[in-house]
C-alpha cells in the first residue's frame, strides 16, 4: 500500500466515527440545573424587593422562609393566601418550594393547599428521633420513621407537592449512613432527601457517592451551601459569605458531575446562614443578587467541567 493510498483509507475509516460523535453530541439531552431562589437570603426584606430578583439570578421560582431566617412567610400570612397568590402572578413568579421547618416534619400537612395554591412542587422540613445514633442502630429507627411519614406523604402526593427531608445536624437523618438507610428502604415516590452539603462537612468525600446512592427518586433538592462558622458565630462578612459556593474549598465539580450522572430533576438553591438569623446576607438586594449570581457562576463552571 502506498502512502497516498494509506492516507485515503485512514480518512474514510475515521469520517464515520467523526459524524457519529458529532451526531451523538446533537442528540444527548442537555443538563441543566433549576435554581431556586431562597428569600432568606435577603433577611427581613419584602416580596415586593424580592420577586424581580428571581429571574435576575436566573431561577424557576421561589423557596419561601420563614422566621427565624426570613419574615416572607409570615408576611404571606398577613396580607392572605389570595392577595399573595395575586401578588406572585403579578410578577410572574411561583413558589417552587416552601420551607417549613418550624412545622416539624409531622406538622406539614396544613402547609400542603398553600403551596399547592402557589403552584410549588417541594416542601422541606427537617427530620426526627435522636441524634448520633450508632450506624448498626439506625436502618431499625429509619424504618420507624419512614413509616411514620407515610400519612403526610400520602397528603403531599394528593396535592402534587413532594416531601424533601433534610440532613440536618442532631437528627436521624444527619449522617452518610443514615442517608444511606433512607435511599435503601424508602418506598414513596412523594417523600425524598434535602440534601445539605453543610451537614457532611466531615465527609465531603462522600457527598457524590451519596447523591448516587440516592438518585434522582429519592433526591427533589440540593442546598449549595459549604459549611462555614458564619453560620453559627458573628466573624467578619468575607469569612461569612464563605458558605457560598465558590468562595470555601469544596470543589463542586464532582457534586454537580453526580447530579447529571443521576440526572438529576429536582431543584438547586444557593444559600448560607448569616449570624444573627434572619438579617440579609449584604446590605442591598443588588449586592445580595450580585453576590448569588457569582456563585451560580462558579456551579455553571464546574457543570461544563464535569
Amino acid at each position: 500500500m502506498n502512502r497516498r493510498h494509506a492516507l485515503k483509507t485512514l480518512a474514510s475509516c475515521a469520517a464515520p466515527a467523526s459524524l457519529a460523535g458529532i451526531a451523538r453530541a446533537q442528540t444527548e439531552p442537555t443538563f441543566t440545573l433549576r435554581h431556586v431562589l431562597s428569600s432568606a437570603l435577603y433577611g427581613d426584606m419584602k416580596l415586593t424587593e424580592i420577586l424581580p430578583e428571581v429571574a435576575k439570578t436566573g431561577s424557576v421560582g421561589l423557596d419561601l422562609w420563614g422566621k427565624p431566617h426570613g419574615t416572607q412567610r409570615e408576611e404571606v400570612e398577613a396580607m392572605g393566601i389570595e392577595a399573595a397568590a395575586a401578588l406572585f402572578e403579578k410578577a410572574g413568579v411561583k413558589v417552587a418550594v416552601s420551607t417549613r421547618y418550624p412545622l416539624g416534619c409531622f406538622g406539614l400537612q396544613p402547609e400542603m393547599p398553600v403551596l399547592q395554591r402557589f403552584g410549588g412542587k417541594v416542601l422541606v422540613c427537617g427530620s426526627s428521633g435522636p441524634k448520633d445514633v450508632p450506624p448498626a442502630e439506625i436502618k431499625p429507627l429509619m424504618k420507624d420513621f419512614l413509616e411514620k411519614m407515610k400519612p403526610h406523604a400520602d397528603a403531599a402526593a394528593r396535592h402534587g407537592l413532594v416531601i424533601a427531608v433534610e440532613n440536618h445536624s442532631n437528627q436521624l437523618l444527619s449522617s452518610p449512613d443514615s442517608i444511606r438507610r433512607f435511599a435503601e428502604l424508602n418506598d414513596h415516590p412523594a417523600l425524598g432527601v434535602a440534601l445539605a452539603p453543610h451537614h457532611l462537612h466531615t465527609a465531603t468525600d462522600q457527598i457524590p457517592d451519596l447523591i448516587r446512592t440516592l438518585g434522582k427518586k429519592n433526591l427533589p433538592f440540593v442546598y449549595f451551601q459549604e459549611h462555614g462558622i458564619g453560620s453559627s458565630q458573628k466573624v467578619a462578612k468575607e469569612i461569612e459569605l464563605k458558605q457560598l459556593p465558590g468562595r470555601g474549598p469544596l470543589d463542586y465539580t464532582p457534586v454537580v458531575a453526580a447530579l447529571r450522572a443521576i440526572a438529576f430533576e429536582g431543584f438547586v438553591e444557593i444559600f448560607m446562614h448569616p449570624t444573627p438569623r434572619g438579617v440579609p446576607i449584604l446590605p442591598t438586594v443588588a449586592a445580595i443578587t450580585d453576590a448569588i449570581n457569582e456563585s451560580r457562576d462558579y456551579i455553571e463552571k464546574c457543570l461544563s467541567r464535569a
